[in-house]
């Protein structure tokens, strides 16, 4: 029997022939560099795997959420509407967020030309790098299994997988919050300021990304390194100070410009209402989205007195509900009870053995920290919220499962055992409730998760029973072990590769414990890998996207998730549809009639067509319908769009291949090749080509032509941009060509000013019909 170091553990502190570790600080962390032969090659195919998984058939979606997408080609044309964000090449009026995500896009477009690939690969890639980092982190201290467990577990996550492959500003945002937590990490080993700054800047481009939501978990990180960083009181707040100014500069100096760049030379600053950053940040993209006092927003919000509203129901229970469960849940309930199960093993720390669990506990409240605070804000915020929002919790779930499951398992005796099996089996009840609210839908998939996760538990008891110490002996046994041998918590005598305390092993059934683990993994595993695959083989387009299969019960049709209810399907009848347009568009107020059928088209591109591909074949599906709504600022719903959804001329299933239940809302018009000849004529004489009320339909003709195309009013159409009076002018001094009919007019009804613009241009210009496409030229009037 001798002493072995196993790979993946902490490596054993310094004897005293060695010399002793630094004073400050805590025992060093596993090296940097792999400690076995498989551990390179298997962190290799996992990041293949998630590259593979990311990039398969990307191009399907099209240019995705169109508004976003616009703004790229933008920036991509006109480095003054790179730095704002601007929806369009001559800055008329910015997207509704900071501009960071966008960025990385517009400069891949400046490369490659524009493209879906060239949108989207960025986007990929920062998934494929998120997962990279989330392992590191997690390898550091709790070995490489750990690491590769809490990668894999990310990289499936389906609202991962969704946004991933996506250009919403998620995406950048759930990378840099990863890098932040691994550079808090660090900073926590030696109390190196370095890694503290560095996670400040990190957090500053985050608030560059999508503003205060970068800061959620801010308090539980500074709380963490305040109490537990290695160095003197005094130090750490002055290193907390240090790091909140660079976060101030790395995300202020743009914040700042804004500011005092003269409105009259600017473009327009999207979602708020008097044309300030600030506004927005602290308003409609802030603390609106708590209270649900949104000015300006699409709809939802908070029921007065709390409850929710438009946006669901709030509680506790919310990311458990139908329409968020399949997003994020799968493996929620497994890292709950994996914090709580590790701080408490951790927590009294013994004398020989203290610094390197006071060093796994610091690192399981850093991760639990962030998940719990982010958590809370979601179940109870009563302002706008859609299903994908939850990838902010992704990496937090990855990563507390990897630790927990690692540190449980070398620890081994009876409470891992119980914990362990308990979580396998909560895991596998609740992957089966979630696999049975789309009962059509791979049916066996459930009852097979059900059929693998119990005997995963009755392993992990088994091979514990028999034979095994208490609890206290093996605690007792492990110290003296450690003390005697100068072993590092987790290194006790090897016989076999079977870890021994007191001659008694901590995994009896040692190859037992190892098949049901695996299949534990397994059955925690099926269920987000099945979402995980529906999402990468589905098209996704508009601005609220979902991912796997239809649920039952869930909120939306197409974009599954839409505030009040399903929608009616692309043939389905409408009781206050939208005014002007066909039967069979949104419902406002009224009721719909729904299951409808119909052949996906890609979004984006000239005529709707998928950008190097052709367009989708798979049929169109939407399970939603029946007494769907829309919490519509009008009775009678919004208006706008022919038999469709606000957007000019888009409609449900429109987004290439299958888009189903989830496919997306609030997709973009279909632009004809008659349309698009329109537009391109002469529209170098003007500075837009076109105007049109709301971003969605505004950028499917910007995409379509490559020229810039106003949006009045911006993403909703509720924007005071540009008023009646400037747009007279603009039409006065000829820089508009056509104005395109239909579109979002957004809250205000009939008073707002993109309404009153449609109604001047409607009743002064002539109008051009071009096949199901309205225009009005703004260079011939009535007579």
């Amino acid at each position: 029997m001798t002493p072995q170091h196993r790979p993946g553990t902490p490596a054993p502190p310094p004897t005293a022939a060695q010399g002793s570790a630094p004073a400050a600080g805590l025992p060093a962390p596993l090296a940097p560099e792999p400690a076995a032969r498989w551990e390179r090659p298997a962190l290799l195919a996992l990041l293949l795997v998630t590259a593979v998984l990311y990039l398969w058939s990307l191009s399907s979606s099209g240019y995705a959420n169109q508004f976003y997408s616009a703004a790229v080609q933008a920036g991509s044309e006109s480095w003054k509407a790179f730095f704002f964000g601007s929806s369009d090449a001559a800055n008329s009026i910015t997207v509704d967020k900071p501009p960071a995500a966008l960025w990385p896009m517009a400069l891949s477009v400046r490369l490659f030309g524009l493209s879906s690939w060239a949108i989207l690969v960025p986007e990929a890639l920062m998934g494929v790098a998120a997962v990279g980092v989330l392992h590191g982190a997690v390898r550091r201290r709790f070995g490489a299994g750990a690491g590769l467990l809490a990668g894999a577990t990310l990289a499936v996550t389906p609202v991962a997988a969704l946004m991933f492959r996506f250009n919403n500003p998620d995406a950048l945002l759930c990378l840099l919050m990863v890098c932040a937590v691994a550079c808090v990490l660090r900073a926590l080993e030696h109390g190196r300021t370095k890694w503290l700054v560095l996670a400040g800047i990190c957090f500053g481009l985050g608030f560059l990304t999508k503003t205060l939501q970068a800061w959620l978990i801010l308090p539980p990180l500074a709380v963490v390194y305040a109490c537990c960083a290695p160095v003197a009181l005094r130090r750490r707040f002055g290193q907390l100070l240090l790091a909140g100014l660079a976060l101030v500069v790395s995300g202020g100096w743009w914040v700042a410009l804004v500011e005092l760049w003269p409105a009259a030379s600017r473009p327009y600053i999207g979602g708020s209402q008097g044309n300030s950053f600030l506004e927005l940040t602290f308003g409609y993209n802030g603390f609106g989205r708590i209270t649900g006092n949104e000015t300006g927003s699409v709809g939802g919000g908070g029921r007065p007195g709390g409850g929710g509203g438009g946006w669901g129901e709030t509680g506790i229970t919310r990311l458990f509900s139908s329409d968020m469960g399949g997003q994020i849940s799968w493996l929620l309930p497994a890292a709950l009870i994996l914090l709580v199960a590790a701080v408490a093993v951790l927590w009294r720390a013994r004398r020989a053995v203290a610094a390197e669990q006071a060093a796994q506990r610091t690192e399981f409240l850093v991760w639990g920290g962030a998940l719990l605070m982010t958590f809370t804000t979601f179940s109870f915020m009563s302002g706008i919220f859609h299903q994908y929002y939850n990838i902010a919790l992704a990496p937090y779930v990855a990563a507390l499962v990897g630790m927990g499951s690692a540190l449980l398992w070398r620890r081994g005796g009876r409470l891992a055992a119980y914990v362990l099996a308990g979580t396998v089996a909560v895991t596998a009840g609740w992957s089966f409730v979630l696999l049975n609210r789309s009962p059509d839908w791979l049916p066996w998939l459930r009852w097979t998760v059900a059929a693998l996760g119990l005997p995963a538990a009755l392993g992990l008891l088994l091979s514990a029973r028999r034979g095994a110490v208490a609890p206290k002996e093996a605690a007792a046994q492990e110290e003296a072990a450690a003390a005697a041998g100068a072993m590092a918590p987790d290194e006790v005598p090897a016989v076999d590769g079977a870890p021994v305390a007191g001659g008694a092993p901590l995994w009896a059934g040692r190859r037992l414990a190892v098949v049901a683990a695996g299949l534990g993994v397994v059955t925690a595993l099926a269920g987000p890998v099945a979402y995980t695959l529906d999402t990468v083989n589905t098209a996704k387009g508009g601005s609220i996207v979902t991912a796997g299969p239809t649920v039952r019960g869930g909120m939306g049709g197409p974009g599954g998730g839409f505030p009040g209810g399903g929608m009616p399907g692309r043939k389905g009848g409408a009781q206050g549809g939208a005014p002007g347009g066909a039967p069979g568009g949104a419902p406002g107020a009224g009721q719909g009639q729904g299951a409808g059928q119909g052949q996906g088209r890609p979004p984006g591109g000239p005529q709707g067509t998928n950008p190097g591909q052709k367009q989708g074949q798979k049929q169109g599906r939407n399970q939603h319908g029946a007494q769907g709504r829309f919490p519509a600022p009008g009775a009678q719903g919004w208006p706008g769009g022919r038999g469709g959804f606000p957007g000019g001329m888009g409609r449900f299933g429109e987004g290439g291949g299958r888009m189903g239940g989830m496919g997306g809302l609030l997709n973009g018009a279909e632009v004809s090749d008659r349309a698009k000849a329109l537009l391109e004529k002469d529209a170098d004489d003007y500075t837009w080509a076109a105007a049109a009320i709301g971003s969605q339909t505004a950028a499917s003709y910007q995409l379509a032509t490559e020229k810039p195309v106003m949006a009045i009013g911006g993403f909703n159409g509720s924007d005071p941009s540009p008023t009646l009076a400037r747009f007279k002018e603009y039409v006065a001094d000829g820089k508009i060509h056509y104005f395109v009919e239909g579109g979002r007019r957004g809250p205000g009804g009939n008073g707002g000013d993109a309404s009153k613009i449609s109604a001047w241009v409607t009743k002064t210009f002539k109008k051009v019909t071009v096949g199901d496409a309205t225009f009005y030229d703004l260079t011939s009037r009535k007579a």
